[in-house]
């Protein structure tokens, strides 16, 4: 197991251009498989998780062609039903949170669909009731085996339906959407997520012949069609980069531009770090982050501390508060961090508190964090990473300590982030890949 040698202390310059958006690349990598015809993907991020899902595909029969670095071409004319079976597709499957998106193609054009418990990130409680709840409103029929921890899901003639969702999931909007755009009659959808990576999704289906309206709304109407077919996609590139690589400027104290960063869908990110006293500069499709040697946390109008808190878009995305956390461990001033959606995510922080940041970490959702203005540096340790958020969180705090600290577990960065190391390495750090070594 490969662990990161961080020495601290080096400012970052130069430019640096975000992969594609890894949430959006494992919606659109299911998507494929609702249409026996080519469908080719562009700026796909080589990343584990993507990487992963990609070779899962291939397995369960789906046709897949490698066109550039970043490009591949995927036609599903035939899936191999004896192999989602198997224990393979079982244990590739348990590896990848994502491949729960699988269910709704499936069913959509062969009328079942199998999956074991998906895997992914250990951030506390991520329930699937409302990917399974919409099928059942569809018409299909739901069964899991609880000594397996098997899904099954059947339905030959869906039809279309009103739902309230639940919660505004997005893979469980992306995997209803998926399972709507082919059933009889109109579906809609309120409730509906509605996050940028939603929206390429549905331009992508609408493309290939579905019929959604309301996108970017919490609102869906789906017109089911006969099928679809082939189609080009772009992604995006990913929102939690950018906003890692601000804050990684910010406490670093460093001078950097993020190239290409489609600024018109990044929502409230910019603003959430303008909130932060973090000072940027907008180019064009570029953010420009000056060295500043401080930056002041705003309050609220009646002075009181401010509050940055997770909400469904066009709120904060959950995936960037432990980059707020832990940017906020040395500004000036103090904020307390609100992750609403997983109890889990930051128990992260007695690694930050090891290595001399002034936290209470108040119940597992909430967490104040005082700000040490840079009067004091953070300690290198040992650590590890329990997710890709926490982990990237861990590299930038790493980044800024005085010593060497060391980060385990780093197959977690490596599922979100391509070649962190060497990218962040091109711009001054001092990171090493190494082999474990206890």
């Amino acid at each position: 197991m490969a662990v990161f040698k961080v020495e601290g202390g080096h400012r970052l310059r130069g430019e640096i251009t975000p992969q594609g958006a890894k949430n959006e690349a494992l919606q659109i990598l299911c998507a494929t498989l609702l249409t026996p015809q080519r469908v080719v993907v562009r700026n796909i991020p080589r990343i584990l998780d993507v990487m992963q899902l990609i070779e899962l595909l291939r397995c369960m029969g789906v046709e897949v062609e490698q066109l550039a670095e970043d490009a591949y071409a995927f036609c599903a004319r035939d899936i191999d039903f004896e192999y989602l079976k198997s224990d393979d597709y079982r244990q590739r499957c348990t590896r990848l949170r994502g491949s729960v998106m699988l269910i709704g193609p499936m069913l959509a054009r062969f009328g079942v669909g199998y999956i074991p418990k998906p895997g992914g990130d250990k951030i506390g409680r991520r329930r699937l009731d409302t990917h399974f709840l919409g099928f059942q409103k569809l018409g299909a029929k739901f069964n899991f085996d609880i000594a397996d921890e098997f899904f099954m899901v059947e339905g030959r003639e869906l039809k279309g339906t009103y739902m309230l969702l639940d919660e505004a999931s997005v893979t469980g909007t992306a995997n209803i959407v998926m399972a709507a755009v082919m059933a009889k009659g109109r579906t809609t959808i309120y409730n509906a997520a509605c996050e940028p990576y939603l929206q390429q999704l549905c331009k992508m289906l609408n493309r290939m012949g579905a019929k959604i309206s309301g996108i970017a709304s919490n609102l869906l109407e789906i017109e089911g069609v006969e099928a679809l077919g082939g189609t080009e996609h772009r992604l995006l590139p990913d929102m939690i980069e950018v906003g890692s690589f601000i804050g990684m400027a910010a406490m670093n104290r460093s001078e950097l531009t993020i190239k290409d960063v489609s600024f018109e869908n990044l929502g409230i990110i910019p603003a959430q770090f303008a909130r932060m006293g973090i000072r940027f500069e907008q180019r064009g499709d570029d953010i420009h982050i000056p060295q500043q040697d401080h930056y002041s946390i705003d309050t609220f109008l009646d002075g009181s501390i401010m509050t940055i808190a997770d909400a469904p878009w066009p709120g904060l995305t959950p995936d960037l508060l432990s980059i707020f956390l832990v940017v906020a461990t040395q500004a000036n001033g103090a904020v307390l961090i609100h992750q609403k959606m997983f109890e889990s995510r930051l128990f992260f922080v007695d690694k930050l508190i090891d290595m001399g940041a002034q936290i209470i970490l108040c119940d597992p959702h909430r967490a104040t964090v005082i700000g040490h203005d840079h009067r004091l540096c953070l300690r290198a340790t040992r650590m590890t990473s329990p997710d890709i958020r926490a982990g990237v969180a861990l590299l930038i705090a790493a980044m800024s300590a005085e010593g060497v600290s060391t980060i385990q577990n780093i197959d977690q960065i490596d599922r979100g982030y391509k070649d962190i190391d060497g990218r962040l390495n091109a711009l001054g750090a001092k990171i090493t890949r190494i082999d474990d070594c206890k």
